[in-house]
C-alpha cells in the first residue's frame, strides 16, 4: 500500500484532541526501539546464556510479535477494533515483561518504564479512535 493511502486514510480518523501530531511517533518509536534492543537483548543473552530459564523470555517474544503486527492490523487492514486489541497485547505484555524480569534485573524493568508510558498513552489514543468512529 503507497504511504500516502495510509496517511491519507488516517488523516480522516476523527481523533481526541491529545491526538499527538503524526511526525512525532517516528522519533518515539526511535527512541523506544533502541530501548528495547538492548533491554530484550540482555534478556535473550542471558537465556541463551542459561543463566535464566527459557520461560522468562514468553512475554518478550508475545510483546515483539504484537508489536511488529500493530502497523500491519491499524494501516494495511484498516481495523482500529483489531489494533486496539492488540495494543491492549502489547501494554499487558510490558507489565507481564517488568514483573519477570524485576527480581533478575532490576535495570531491564526500569528501562521498559518509557516503553509503558508511551504504550499506556497509545492505548489510550487508540480507545478515542475506535469510539469516535465507531460505525
Amino acid at each position: 500500500m503507497h504511504r500516502e493511502t495510509i496517511q491519507n486514510w488516517y488523516a480522516v480518523l476523527m481523533k481526541p484532541v491529545f491526538a499527538p501530531p503524526a511526525w512525532i511517533f517516528c522519533p518515539v518509536w526511535s527512541v523506544l526501539y533502541v530501548l528495547m534492543f538492548i533491554s530484550f537483548g540482555a534478556v535473550f543473552l542471558e537465556i541463551l546464556r542459561g543463566e535464566w530459564p527459557l520461560m522468562i523470555a514468553l512475554p518478550f517474544v508475545i510483546n515483539l510479535v504484537a508489536n511488529m503486527s500493530f502497523m500491519h492490523i491499524q494501516f494495511t487492514l484498516r481495523n482500529n477494533c483489531l489494533a486496539l486489541c492488540d495494543a491492549l497485547v502489547v501494554l499487558i505484555t510490558i507489565i507481564w515483561m517488568m514483573h519477570v524480569i524485576w527480581p533478575l534485573a532490576p535495570w531491564i524493568g526500569w528501562m521498559q518504564v518509557p516503553y509503558l508510558f508511551w504504550v499506556t498513552f497509545s492505548v489510550t489514543l487508540q480507545l478515542c479512535i475506535v469510539w469516535l468512529n465507531r460505525c
